[in-house]
């Protein structure tokens, strides 16, 4: 049986000391380059095979410096410190220029660690929303090729049909999950808190061109807790808290259908008048 598709456009080969070789895939192609989840989701992928590895994410931190360009490009993923409970590492992503030089495209960071059993709650609760049979499927109105990997159902906050710049609110919700059965692990939770179309647009009404400039991941969730996620679907939340000078920030929730958390995550977003 074939790869998921998914895992066809994270998949790296070790090239020894930390250095992985990977190539971006047409299914995840965006406007620009590939879809930056699915970049980050690469990025912890080089830690996570790394034969060094302590333990599983706790956090991860993705600068998109420049867009990635079809074609190959390596990842470098390194342990900078190492210590009883946390590992910390610092991650790239080169790809050749124009003049065959290297290049960096993305820098990262990385924290990993030895999870164990505590205290625990969820100190912001699922909100009440209709299921996800509940709410019809939705067709996002875009031509980019990786929307077409993911089937979304909001539930509120969708990507506007008319642009006529009579926004009100950035907020978004929605069901979400792979289009192709796949079994969420912490990579595809990684490039599931970036499906969000920029919050630019909602607020205004108004496509504009945007991008993300950093985006962060906190994993509440290990492998064990997305195993009982499998398949199944899970709600997103997204809003902004500010537009100004060029740039907004955007806050992100996901919980699993059952109600738990399993990540947060902030980016700031770039956009053009």
């Amino acid at each position: 049986m074939s790869a998921h598709v998914f895992d066809q456009a994270i998949a790296l080969a070790a090239m020894g000391d930390g250095v992985y070789a990977g190539a971006t895939s047409p299914a995840y192609a965006n406007m620009v380059g590939p879809f930056g989840g699915v970049t980050a989701a690469t990025v912890l992928n080089a830690v996570m095979q790394h034969p060094a590895l302590l333990g599983e994410p706790l956090s991860l931190t993705v600068n998109f410096c420049a867009a990635l360009a079809d074609g190959p490009f390596e990842v470098s993923a390194q342990p900078v410190r190492t210590n009883r409970s946390t590992q910390h590492w610092v991650v790239s992503l080169t790809q050749a220029g124009a003049d065959g030089a290297s290049e960096t495209i993305t820098t990262a960071s990385v924290v990993t660690a030895a999870r164990r059993e505590t205290w625990s709650v969820d100190d912001e609760p699922m909100p009440a929303v209709p299921g996800p049979a509940e709410v019809p499927p939705y067709t996002v109105p875009s031509p980019v090729e990786w929307i077409k990997r993911y089937e979304m159902r909001p539930v509120e906050g969708a990507i506007p049909h008319t642009w006529d710049g009579s926004g009100s609110d950035s907020q978004s919700r929605l069901w979400m999950r792979d289009a192709a059965p796949r079994a969420l692990d912490l990579c595809g939770l990684a490039a599931l808190a970036d499906v969000f179309f920029p919050r630019v647009w909602l607020r205004r009404a108004t496509r504009v061109p945007a991008g993300t400039v950093s985006m962060t991941v906190y994993f509440h969730a290990g492998a064990a807790q997305l195993a009982e996620v499998g398949h199944g679907w899970v709600l997103g939340q997204a809003r902004a808290q500010a537009f100004r000078n060029g740039f907004f920030d955007q806050t992100a929730l996901l919980w699993s259908e059952a109600g738990h958390l399993l990540c947060s995550s902030h980016q700031v977003v770039y956009y053009k008048e």
